[in-house]
């Protein structure tokens, strides 16, 4: 008995009435073009002028035989230039899809057709060539070309996959424009090179995290404007007066994900920010992002120090880096696959250090612990009155000082190295307002080795500047004056840190101090910077959070407070409060930053409204993430591994550009695909009506201009 079709069965009928006019229609459509190609000037022309070109350049750099299962005896790849010894014998070198090289031999005795299409195929082509694996003649192995440790094969066949560009010039040191960043990636070795690295180093933390428990979830990046702390890259959308921003980070979404139920978050997170595009910056960059439930500050450390300590561990750099051009990078082809088998001592060093700490220190919130001697404060000026009046106006001044000992240098070749730097000092350095450095250099064939300007006080002074370390002819002394801090320093340096660092790059540069080479041990120097001020002082130019209280978050409002005194502070004194944020440093970059997040509603409002003093209007764009928090959100932290800066400092070079494959420019232009582009009119109409309102202000701007950059 067959049942009647009933409801669903007319809705078959429909579906099947449907498809079948969508197909009639198709038909029709495809009729038509027929027609119209027909009955037009290319269907009269039964002979194209370029019809047998094409048909010979298919035929000549088509093969059909490159399939998954390409035999042991096909090599494919890059052909490099060719080495001609003679006229019946020649080599190659072939760089293969798997970044092997191997060396082809030709030899006209064995097959001289062959060996003649070989000597016509142009350097730097792509080619399919059959080979014999094992010399097919006596004097085929005889003709092997002595001192190569490359993989030899033996040419049975040859066949071009495309042509070259006949003024194509490549040396062992060329330099392409960005314009050609096909070729700069193609035969700028240390670019390959860095790229293959970076793809192996993403895979190893990739592998450490997920072994961790944690859940790769991606988040969205068209998301909405937030005052966040940088500006942002603007959608507009179809609907009048509204639009997307490009997500500077994960940062709500991934805290929300906390108040889900994800335990541990990662993502390898785009993130867009509109910021000056210094060495270190790109408008879009690539950053690990994670967060952990139920955890704090010390469990966020203990899993990062993990991932990282693993992936070092398998990479061993005493083993992997070499020179490529002049630069340290690690070959991945020469990591081993066992780490078991790593030798060598290590290159990296953990260490944890507090924010005042580092300033005191270091000068500076990112310190470089590759560069020899602190810094030390001169508690008693006293005995030096007269020395601190020659160096700063300043009625009662900190005194800080440092000292650099100078490789086989002698009192005149320093003077002529300080006098120099000196002379080339940015004005912010060279014309301090709180005075300028003093370099003094030891001579023992001066009175007072040289610090008579000291006093005979100054083997004490130099005691402490030195930390009691003996000093020679030509080592340097560094004095430079600072008003005290009123309270908690906020800034992220001193004049003497930044000094600091200025004057080792210099000495480095020189030869008359040392730095290790990527690879060898104190070459990679972590430090974790910890209890950072919670605020800092609006900077002119700064798009903060967009309160009127004249502070910014020096995290971000997320942020929660270290303790409850810092918490207390908040209603007294928040420059003074500090933060449960920490910040990861590699050899003076920070490369990573994270923190405790107020994972209490209450607080984060306090703070957002009473602290910041946010508008209404600002606090309310929030909403979606105070829902969240109000509904059983756990403690939380997280920390976002600025993935583009490690690569860079661990493959040699200053520029992110360097470790991507299409980056922007300093001005934020791809010349190679020449972005930003001109919009079209068209483009344009949409957008003239669009109205930008401004939230801090609570008013209209006005429209987009007709200069909107795509």
């Amino acid at each position: 008995m067959v049942p009647p079709l009933g409801r669903c069965g007319a809705a078959s009928r429909r579906r099947s009435c449907s498809m079948a006019t969508v197909s009639v229609l198709s038909r029709q459509c495809l009729s038509a073009a027929r027609v119209r190609w027909a009955s037009s000037d290319a269907f009269r022309s039964s002979q194209h002028p370029q019809r047998a070109e094409l048909l010979d350049i298919w035929n000549r750099y088509r093969r059909t035989d490159l399939s998954p299962k390409t035999p042991s005896d096909v090599c494919v790849g890059f052909i490099g230039k060719r080495r001609n010894v003679g006229k019946h014998l020649s080599f190659a070198d072939l760089t293969t899809p798997s970044g092997e090289v191997i060396q082809i031999c030709s030899n006209a005795e064995s097959d001289g057709a062959a060996h003649d299409k070989f000597r016509q195929v142009p350097a730097f082509a792509p080619v399919s060539v059959d080979v014999h694996l094992e010399p097919p003649t006596k004097q085929a192995q005889d003709a092997q070309e002595s001192g190569s440790s490359k993989r030899t094969v033996y040419l049975r066949d040859i066949q071009p996959l495309n042509s070259v560009p006949k003024d194509l010039i490549v040396t062992s040191d060329v330099q392409f424009p960005q314009t050609k960043r096909h070729l700069q990636i193609r035969f700028h070795p240390e670019l390959q090179a860095r790229l293959r690295f970076r793809s192996w180093l993403k895979g190893e933390l990739n592998r450490g995290l997920l072994e961790k428990g944690f859940t790769d979830i991606e988040t969205p990046t068209l998301f909405k404007s937030t005052p966040e702390g940088a500006r942002e890259f603007l959608v507009p959308t179809r609907q009048r007066g509204t639009a997307y921003a490009l997500s500077q980070s994960p940062q709500q979404y991934k805290q929300v994900l906390m108040a889900s139920g994800i335990a541990r978050y990662m993502q390898w997170a785009r993130c867009y920010r509109d910021e000056d595009l210094r060495a270190d910056r790109q408008p879009e960059f690539s950053q690990l992002d994670m967060e952990w439930a139920f955890a704090g500050a010390a469990k966020v450390k203990q899993d990062v120090n993990g991932i990282l300590l693993k992936a070092l561990s398998s990479l061993n750099p005493s083993q992997t880096y070499r020179d490529v051009r002049g630069e340290r990078i690690p070959i991945v082809a020469d990591i081993p696959i066992d780490s078991d088998t790593a030798a060598g001592k290590d290159a990296h060093e953990f260490t944890t250090i507090t924010f005042a700490d580092s300033i005191a220190a270091y000068g500076t919130d990112k310190p470089d612990l590759r560069i020899p001697n602190r810094i030390h404060a001169i508690e008693d000026i006293e005995p030096i009155r007269n020395f601190v009046g020659m160096i700063t106006h300043l009625p009662d001044p900190m005194i800080e000082a440092f000292t650099f000992p100078l490789r086989d240098c002698s009192p005149a070749e320093a003077r002529k190295v300080v006098s120099k730097f000196m002379d080339s000092l940015p004005s912010s350095l060279g014309e301090n307002p709180d005075g300028k450095p003093q370099i003094l250099i030891h001579d023992s064939s001066q009175p007072l080795s040289g610090f008579s300007s000291l006093g005979f006080e100054y083997q004490n002074v130099l005691d402490l500047a030195s930390g009691g370390k003996e000093m020679n002819d030509g080592d340097v002394v560094v004095f430079q004056a600072r008003e005290k801090p009123a309270g908690q320093y906020c800034l992220g340096s001193t004049k003497l840190g930044e000094l600091r660092n200025a004057l080792w790059k210099t000495l480095v540069e020189e030869g008359y101090m040392e730095k290790p080479r990527l690879g060898e041990p104190g070459s990679l120097r972590f430090a974790w910077v910890t209890e950072f001020p919670m605020f800092k002082p609006v900077e002119e130019g700064e798009p903060g959070q967009g309160g009127a209280a004249g502070i910014s978050a020096s995290h971000h409002p997320f942020t929660a407070p270290l303790t409850a005194k810092d918490l207390g502070l908040l209603f007294t004194d928040p420059l003074q409060a500090k933060s449960a944020a920490y910040d990861l440093v590699l050899n003076g970059i920070e490369i990573g930053g994270g923190s405790e997040r107020n994972h209490v509603a209450e607080i984060q409002a306090f703070i957002m409204r009473d602290v910041l003093k946010m508008t209404e209007q600002r606090i309310k764009d929030f909403s979606h993430l105070f829902e969240a928090l109000r509904s059983g959100c756990p403690p939380h932290a997280g920390f976002a591994l600025g993935f583009d800066r490690m690569v860079a400092l661990m493959t040699d070079t200053p520029t992110v550009r360097d470790v991507m494959a299409f980056p922007k420019t300093m001005k934020g232009e791809d010349p190679f695909v020449q972005s930003p582009s001109k919009l079209s009119d068209e483009q344009l109409a949409p957008l003239i009506d669009y109205e930008m309102y401004d939230h801090r202000n609570g008013r209209r701007t006005g429209q987009f201009s007709s200069n909107c950059r795509a």
